[in-house]
Parts: C-alpha cells; sequence; structure tokens
C-alpha cells in the first residue's frame, strides 16, 4: 500500500489530497470550486507551487475527470493504477455505520438511505463517490463518516429528553459531526502526553464550530447534535436554541418552516448577531474599530465555548488537556486567549507569549497550568487515508 487519495465532496466543491501512506507524505492537493459555473476555479500544487485555472465546470463528472486526469499530466504519478485506495468522507452514517467501510453497492445503498439525516451533505458525498468508482472502477473505494467517532457515547449522552418514541422511529439522537478532525486532534495529543487513556476536550473551531470530550479513543459527549447546527454559536448557525422560538417566529413573521430552517442555518450565528460577517476575522477587525455588534457576537461565541468547556471537564472528571484545531482555533490568538482567561477558576493557566502563534502545533499554557492547552492543526484528509489503508489491508 503505498498512494491514496483522501476526497471531501461539497455543495459545489471537491477537496482533495493525494497521499504516500509509506511516510504519510501530501504528494499534491487541492479543490475544485464553484462546480456548476462557467468560472469554476482548479487549483493544484505542483512541486510546492499552486497552479490555479478557471473555466467551465457543469458537474462533478467533469470535476472528478479533471482531478484524475492533473495527476498524470502533471506528473504526480505516471499511472493510475499507482493509486491504492480512494477515501471519501460522508458526512452522516446514523446508527448503521459504527467505522469506515469499504464501499460497495450495498453501502451506497444504506448511504442514500440516510440522506433525510443530511439532505445538503449525503447526496452530494454519494455523488463524488459514484464519479470515482465510475471513472476509476479497480481502485476500491472506502466511506469514512464524520459521525463514526460519536457511536461510543452512551445513552444518557446521545439521547434527547423528548417522546423515545421519536428516537426508536425515527431516529432522533445525537450523531456528533467533525468526527475525523476530533479523531485526528485526540490521537495526536495522546501521542503528544504519552498517555493512551487521556481525557481531553478538543475546540474544533471553524465556520463550523464543536466541542468534544474524548476520553482515550472515545467520544463520550460533542456539542453538535441530530444535525451539525446544534451546539456552538458558529459563523452561520445559530447553536442551541429554544425550540419553542420556532413556532413563535413562524407566526411572527408569517415565514415556512423551510424560511426558519434557513434563517438558522445560513443567517444566524456571527453573521446574524453582528450583521457585517460570519468570518471570525472580519468580527475581531470589527471589535478593533469598536463594533459593538461584533464584540456581542464574540462574547456569545466565547461564552458558549467556555461553558461547554467547564461542562466536559466535570463530565470528565478533570481534563487532561484542552485542544485548539480548524480555521479559527488554530489562527485566532484572541480567540484562545479569550477562551483561557475565562477557564482560570479551574487553574488554567495560558502562557500569553507562547499563545501568539498562528497554525503550528504548540503548548500555550504555563508550567503550572491545571490542564495542559494546545494547538494542534487538524489533519482529517490522513484520518480518512489511513482508514483506507487499515481496511484494504484487511480485507
Amino acid at each position: 500500500m503505498s498512494k491514496v487519495l483522501s476526497v471531501n465532496a461539497g455543495s459545489s466543491s471537491l477537496k482533495f489530497k493525494l497521499f504516500d501512506m509509506s511516510n504519510e507524505v501530501i504528494l499534491t492537493e487541492g479543490i475544485v470550486e464553484r462546480i456548476g459555473s462557467d468560472e469554476a476555479m482548479f487549483t493544484i500544487k505542483v512541486k510546492q507551487e499552486k497552479i490555479k485555472k478557471i473555466m467551465a465546470i457543469k458537474n462533478y463528472e467533469l470535476a472528478v475527470s479533471l482531478l484524475i486526469n492533473s495527476l498524470t499530466h502533471h506528473e504526480i504519478i505516471y499511472d493510475l493504477d499507482e493509486i491504492k485506495g480512494i477515501g471519501h468522507r460522508v458526512v452522516h452514517g446514523g446508527e448503521t455505520f459504527k467505522g469506515s467501510v469499504i464501499i460497495n453497492d450495498d453501502v451506497i445503498k444504506q448511504i442514500g438511505d440516510l440522506n433525510d439525516l443530511a439532505p445538503l451533505h449525503n447526496p452530494v458525498n454519494l455523488m463524488g463517490i459514484k464519479q470515482f468508482m465510475s471513472l476509476l472502477p479497480n481502485i476500491p473505494n472506502v466511506a469514512v463518516f464524520d459521525t463514526s467517532f460519536h457511536q461510543t457515547m452512551t445513552e444518557d449522552a446521545y439521547l434527547y429528553g423528548v417522546p423515545y418514541e421519536w428516537y426508536e422511529l425515527y431516529g432522533v439522537r445525537k450523531y456528533g459531526f467533525h468526527g475525523t478532525s476530533h479523531k485526528y486532534v485526540s490521537t495526536r495529543v495522546r501521542q503528544i502526553l504519552n498517555k493512551d487513556d487521556a481525557k481531553i476536550i478538543i475546540c474544533h473551531l471553524g465556520n463550523g464550530a464543536s466541542v468534544c470530550a474524548v476520553h482515550g479513543e472515545k467520544s463520550i459527549d460533542t456539542t453538535m447534535g441530530f444535525t451539525p447546527l446544534a451546539g456552538l454559536l458558529m459563523g452561520t448557525r445559530c447553536g442551541d436554541v429554544d425550540a419553542a422560538i420556532i413556532p413563535y417566529v413562524m407566526t411572527k413573521a408569517n415565514k415556512t418552516l423551510n424560511e426558519i430552517e434557513a434563517d438558522l442555518n445560513k443567517k444566524s450565528g456571527l453573521l446574524g448577531v453582528s450583521g457585517l460577517s460570519n468570518d471570525s476575522r472580519d468580527i475581531e477587525d470589527g471589535i478593533n474599530g469598536g463594533n459593538k455588534r461584533c464584540r456581542l457576537a464574540q462574547d456569545i461565541f466565547i461564552r458558549r465555548i467556555v461553558s461547554y468547556i467547564s461542562s466536559y471537564h466535570v463530565l470528565l472528571d478533570g481534563a487532561d488537556a484542552i485542544a485548539f484545531t480548524a480555521g479559527i482555533g488554530e489562527n485566532s490568538t484572541r480567540v484562545r486567549e479569550e477562551v483561557l482567561s475565562k477557564l482560570s477558576v479551574l487553574g488554567i493557566k495560558i502562557d500569553h507569549e507562547a499563545n501568539k502563534v498562528r497554525g503550528s502545533e504548540q503548548l500555550i499554557s504555563t508550567s503550572d497550568s491545571s490542564v495542559k492547552c494546545f494547538i494542534i492543526p487538524t489533519n482529517e484528509e490522513v484520518i480518512i487515508a489511513r482508514d483506507v489503508v487499515k481496511l484494504i489491508i484487511k480485507n
């Protein structure tokens, strides 16, 4: 087993990384953006240089063909048979998939049966899978699910206080997301601490954001729920709200359920509170310029993170480590500073100088802090590639 391709199909994008798994080196990476447009963009890294092209890419078949052909065109590989496996990110595995699986017709059907749980994601993930299987029929494909890492949660963690029949009949429960990221970061922290049963709180903070409590290799609890809408305030998502708000605003604003759902997913969060942007960098610029609503959006964001970290610290009977990852977690010195400063009551102490880094693995707590705090850049693609290796060698 040598070369493995990790892919992530979004609603109008296709991200990819090609690994040499003998040493987990990235051979190339890139993205196809604005699929369906006459001005789509294809970016691929060749010998540390990014090559960008703007062209018409009308559908996923063309996007996948462009990616595959570029690998040999740029001599990243000389023969497509060098690729021994393709790993696909799939957002929702429900209770059907407890771990990653080699894709066959039954798996494709089962993923499709879960479309109701992730209507914006699973159908697109499936589209990517089918295109790769069609164009490269001799290469095995593996599905890696965002939700599977959280299947170790116990019933008291994943069930809601709703009629139990909702769970039995409709699968209403907490599933959790960002699983590949939480798995990678928790694995890396255990390695740093040299402690297999470490108790870790991971803050995956980006446009989508979640906090996860991990004990050893098991997810104990996480903030996202039945969908990625729950938990923290995010870029455009509301996070936790009182469910009674939905019928109330439907009546007051004469909005449909679909309109309310769109508001909660696409017009809330940092964007909704600030009225300015869903981008944390814009929020911080607004704060520096004296924008009160940007300050308010940031305060709500920080408060939610601190609240969940505190809760999970108790749940874990004292965490060994807190890790920040993803776009905001890795790059915002301000967010990390504000979060950890509010946790001083737990004996957590931030090293202000060490925290002045972006995108690098770093210990950012003092030597006398009760909990070690880290920046850990995430690598979801390598987790996908590792699962491909495990399953293909195993089979």
